[in-house]
């Protein structure tokens, strides 16, 4: 009997933990299901998820209306074994030995529904490219 490979684990990194790096960790979830692990946090992680982008999210059938912002930590970096970040500039910590990709896409901060809709296609797309880099099949 084979052992299994590791689950691989990613974390999603923006300032308020609210929009980009919600909808990465929710596609990310949705798509890899068990086989990876996700997290998501912010450098200031704002109050609440921006409700633009729940609302974007629910046209595709993801639910993350019950999702909240949580604050970066050390640890969340050091148990990653991906570190996407989404422009959190110098806030995200860098440890050696990490793989961190940066995915420059606009902030949905203020923005409409419909003005998120290309966002959120963007960050589907690079979360399935790297669900085929990772060797992790989707559900969807």
């Amino acid at each position: 009997m084979s052992t299994p490979a590791p689950r691989p684990s990613v974390l999603f990194v923006c300032v308020h933990n609210a929009g980009r790096s919600q909808m990465g960790a929710a596609f990310l979830a949705h798509l890899g299901g068990d086989r990876v692990e996700v997290r998501s946090a912010g450098s200031a992680p704002a109050d609440s998820v921006n409700p633009a982008v729940v609302e974007a999210m629910k046209e595709v059938g993801i639910d993350i209306s019950a999702r909240t912002p949580k604050v970066l930590t050390t640890e969340a970096v050091r148990s990653s074994d991906v570190v996407i970040t989404m422009g959190c500039g110098d806030a995200c910590p860098v440890f050696p030995g990490k793989r961190y990709l940066d995915w420059q896409l606009d902030d949905p901060a203020g923005r409409s529904a419909e003005a998120v809709r290309p966002i959120r296609d963007a960050v589907e797309q690079r979360v399935r490219a790297l669900l085929a880099e990772l060797g992790v099949a989707t559900s969807a």
